[in-house]
């Protein structure tokens, strides 16, 4: 296996700050357009992601409202690229609000991974209305 590249990915989303946060920061707000279902256990650290029947778990690393909170996959733990993370700009002169997206993925599936990110971005914009 080879050595996770990370990514990053710029969106830019037709919403408020914190209508967004929602939607990447709590279980509900991701089930509508991340996972099929997300549960939260350990005292709201790890969210449980749910896809067609199978899970995967991530710890919530780092998070500060409204601005980004940052995902660590329980599975990789010792992979230091293992993580996703949303972070919100805003810009200051035209209040422009972007959606910054930093994900890892093995040099193959590069993109393949970009691809599968404005897929689930189109789902989330649908969820938005924008």
């Amino acid at each position: 296996m080879s050595e996770k590249v990370r990514f990053q990915l710029e969106y830019s989303m037709n919403t408020s700050a914190k209508i967004l946060y929602n939607r990447l920061s709590t279980p509900a707000g991701l089930a509508e357009w991340f996972s099929d279902d997300v549960n939260v256990v350990d005292n709201n650290s790890v969210y449980v992601f749910i896809w067609e029947g199978s899970e995967q778990r991530a710890r919530v690393t780092s998070k500060k409202d409204l601005k980004h909170i940052r995902f660590h996959w329980i599975d990789e733990e010792d992979d230091e690229n293992a993580y996703f993370e949303f972070k919100i700009n805003i810009d200051d002169l035209t209040s422009d609000l972007a959606l910054m997206i930093s994900d890892a993925a093995e040099p193959d599936e590069i993109e393949d991974s970009k691809s599968l990110w404005d897929t689930q971005i189109t789902n989330l914009r649908s969820v938005l209305g924008s």
